[in-house]
């Protein structure tokens, strides 16, 4: 799918009271991953959101990938990846989910729970570039030494309200297929140049952030806005965030509200939990389940992939 807006863009009037940015990062990092948050920084200031990379790969880069074996895997516990396509479109294939597509707004979604190991269920498609997203939600209690599970949800299976697809939650009366826990929205939104979009977080949603990965938008004349490559933070009084897209071209980005997460974060190489011994019993059971990968050998499918190990 392409990256035209389905409904007709609506001119509203200038941004009159915006919604205060506390914090603006380009991240760190090199080569085709950008990262925006980790959960030792940004992370327990957003939490449950803990973890941002926005990925940029063009031909050259895939094909160094490729050369290298590609993604490697490795584990996690204690916390959900949601993994959003902007550009381009990934394959995969899961002996669960079947196989497909997830070009724009599609979105892969896993619960890592009490461990998995992952990496290469996914590859590119034939495609010149490759762009996305991909955001670490911190589980609550009852799930962070859960059951794991894998959702592949193709573009056309996202909702969408206005320019806004709903990856995670429920806005405007519109929710998402991916079971995330509640408490929690992040949506992916295209405005046309010159746009605006109002988002109005639910009561109680005072964690607030955007990110984007193509145009340049204006957040008030106040202070400055937010171009491809930025991640900003905005206060925690719940208020409204108002957009506009600024130049001639589209502009791309995710926004994410949240109830505030209540726990510190216990953080491992690849785990994050809510305590010191939810996070042993996390790392125990990655243990156990890396002897179990090593055991298994060779699990690639027809297409190159490799399905998640849980």
């Amino acid at each position: 799918m392409n990256q035209t807006a389905t409904y007709a863009p609506t001119q509203v009037a200038p941004i009159q009271a915006p919604r205060k940015i506390v914090h603006r990062t380009r991240g760190h990092g090199g080569g085709f991953i950008t990262r925006l948050m980790s959960p030792s920084d940004l992370g327990e200031v957003l939490k449950p959101f803990v973890f941002l990379d926005l990925f940029r790969a063009d031909e050259a880069t895939q094909r160094a990938m490729e050369a290298r074996g590609g993604m490697p895997i490795h584990p996690h516990s204690g916390v959900a990846t949601v993994t959003v396509i902007t550009k381009g479109r990934m394959r995969y294939e899961d002996p669960d989910a079947g196989k497909g597509t997830i070009g724009y707004g599609g979105v892969e979604w896993m619960r890592a729970g009490g461990g998995v190991w992952h990496g290469k269920e996914v590859t590119t498609d034939d495609v010149p570039l490759i762009e996305g997203f991909q955001l670490w939600l911190a589980l609550p209690e009852a799930l962070e030494n859960g059951p794991s599970e894998s959702r592949y949800i193709e573009a056309a299976d996202m909702p969408q309200t206005g320019p806004a697809r709903v990856i995670v939650g429920e806005y405007d009366g519109v929710r998402s297929p991916v079971p995330a826990p509640e408490g929690i929205n992040y949506l992916l939104v295209t405005l046309a140049a010159g746009e605006t979009f109002t988002y109005r977080p639910p009561a109680a949603h005072t964690v607030g952030w955007l990110a984007v990965s193509q145009g340049t938008l204006s957040t008030g004349a106040t202070q400055p806005g937010a171009t491809a490559g930025d991640m900003v933070v905005f206060d925690d009084s719940g208020d409204s965030v108002q957009v506009r897209a600024s130049g001639d071209a589209a502009v791309v980005f995710v926004l994410g509200s949240a109830v505030p997460h209540p726990h510190p974060l216990h953080l491992g190489n690849y785990s994050v939990h809510t305590s010191a011994k939810a996070l042993e019993i996390g790392e125990n059971r990655i243990k156990e389940l890396g002897r179990t990968l090593k055991a298994l050998g060779d699990r690639r499918t027809a297409s190159g992939t490799v399905p998640v190990l849980r």
